[in-house]
């Protein structure tokens, strides 16, 4: 691989994480977006994988004082059914439905949900909010936008919803590695490179973010959320679009 693919890779890598770093999630759907170009959805998915483990497990330790552990293991527990039930019908992604799924996500953050009440506070929205997004992290790659939706209208501070998205997207980032192993280990040393190279500049990324997510008003930050996902949405539906065609 060139050098012009590693300083790509890398400028890519990095601004998708500081993007994560402050919104939590819109950096990891670009990047998916990359990398779906470069490899087989399957192996894609994975990769992604492996370097959003890092950004985000690096997000949560930088904002860890206001993580809500009660809030993250009622996740934990909707990711694993959702696991086992992919397992079970031995699920198997398509970059076509994979590009039209999430742009279709992207919609989700402009419905009026305020008359579901959803809140990531409650424990039967929370085992939602696992069970769901699981399903959709392992299926299609990312499952952003679907937990943004159980967070949005809590009355949590910012730094808290950030923290606890981190830490369980983590873990579901683990876990779609695991579920997508065997497409990882067809990855060229060449491709393990460049994820080795993403891996500390991810932590930078996400450390660079976490800077401007405290300069930010929770009004401001909801706002954004919802234009740069709409906005990342319609480049995956179009993506899917053209794949149709």
């Amino acid at each position: 691989m060139s050098v012009l693919f590693f300083s790509s890779m890398a400028a890519t890598v990095f601004l998708t994480s500081l993007l994560s770093g402050v919104f939590g999630m819109a950096g990891g759907l670009i990047l998916l977006w990359v990398l779906m170009f470069v490899a087989p959805v399957s192996t894609a998915i994975a990769v992604h994988g492996i370097v959003q483990m890092v950004s985000n497990s690096s997000r949560a330790w930088f904002s860890r004082a206001f993580l809500a552990h009660s809030i993250l293991f009622i996740l934990i527990a909707g990711l694993a059914v959702a696991a086992s039930l992919l397992l079970f019908v031995d699920y198997r992604p398509s970059l076509v439905v994979v590009s039209l799924a999430i742009g279709c996500l992207s919609v989700i953050v402009w419905l009026p949900l305020g008359r579901l009440n959803l809140d990531a506070q409650r424990p039967s929205h929370a085992f939602a909010c696992g069970l769901i997004s699981g399903v959709l992290a392992l299926g299609l790659g990312v499952s952003g936008p679907t937990i943004d939706i159980f967070f949005i209208r809590t009355t949590m501070d910012r730094r808290a919803v950030i923290a606890t998205k981190a830490a369980f997207q983590f873990i579901t980032h683990a876990t779609k590695v695991v579920f997508y192993w065997d497409a990882a280990t067809e990855l060229s040393s060449e491709g393990w490179t460049a994820v080795a190279v993403a891996v500390p500049i991810a932590i930078l990324g996400t450390r660079a973010g976490n800077v401007i997510l405290h300069r930010m008003t929770d009004v401001n930050f909801r706002i954004w959320t919802r234009w740069i996902v709409t906005a990342i949405g319609a480049v995956y539906f179009m993506r899917g679009i053209v794949g149709i065609s």
